[in-house]
């Protein structure tokens, strides 16, 4: 629920799929997870002018077209249920879908999501996820004569991919997963699946930022603010 300008960062996670026609969400809540409810609860107090009556109680809601058209299951995974145990409890709200997408709710990012989900169908594979650089821990320096030319900030390295947390799953993925709340997604689950070669990598090479550390948060904040903020594709 940190903010990126004046939303959480999990309502910019959510317009990113949003805008590409995926506005049926379900959200894994453990810690804290009434923080999460209380804003959806409340979403249109977030978003709307709001005239209030003081005396009748009548609520009249001002501009809220402006308040996304989703549909949002919150599921009580567990304070202390690990990544692979909370995957495993929504099964239950995906209804007869074949297949989903999966993101945590830490990172933005232009992901290509209708491209994701086309290289997903082509491979054929039980889970595809979304392979990016990692952002560099410190700006990079261009020096030409003794002086700096250009300064990246933060550039994203040239070598190697991460798990950039955004993926595409067939619904035979629950067969990889158990019961045990204790189960962590990125390990027995993934490390099965790569062995089984039934995970694929779907490259993205754009735009991809965590936020797991407050210069991070910082960092959005001023790419959001400054209007340089290129996960905001909608």
């Amino acid at each position: 629920m940190l903010p990126i300008g004046d939303k959480p960062i999990l309502w910019h996670i959510m317009k990113l799929y949003a805008q590409h026609g995926h506005a049926d969400f379900i959200l894994c809540l453990g810690y804290k997870g009434h923080m999460i409810r209380d804003w959806f609860r409340d979403i249109r107090w977030h978003m709307a002018d709001v005239t209030v009556s003081t005396r009748t109680g009548q609520i009249t809601f001002h501009g809220d077209e402006e308040v996304p058209d989703w549909r949002v299951t919150l599921v009580d995974t567990g304070e202390e249920t690990m990544t692979g145990g909370r995957i495993r409890r929504i099964e239950r709200y995906l209804g007869d879908a074949e297949e989903f997408l999966l993101t945590y709710g830490d990172g933005v990012g232009n992901i290509d999501i209708p491209a994701s989900i086309d290289f997903h169908r082509q491979s054929g594979r039980v889970l595809t996820v979304t392979g990016v650089r990692p952002p560099g821990r410190f700006g990079e320096l261009v020096v030409a004569d003794g002086l700096v030319t250009n300064f990246l900030e933060k550039p994203q390295v040239t070598e190697g991919r991460v798990n950039g947390g955004f993926f595409v799953a067939s619904r035979s993925l629950f067969r990889y997963l158990s019961d045990d709340p204790m189960l962590v997604f990125e390990r027995e689950p993934l490390d099965a699946l790569s062995r089984e070669r039934q995970l694929a990598c779907f490259a993205h090479d754009g735009f991809w930022q965590p936020m797991d550390t407050f210069q991070e948060f910082q960092m959005l904040n001023r790419l959001w603010h400054e209007g340089r903020a290129a996960w905001k594709t909608w």
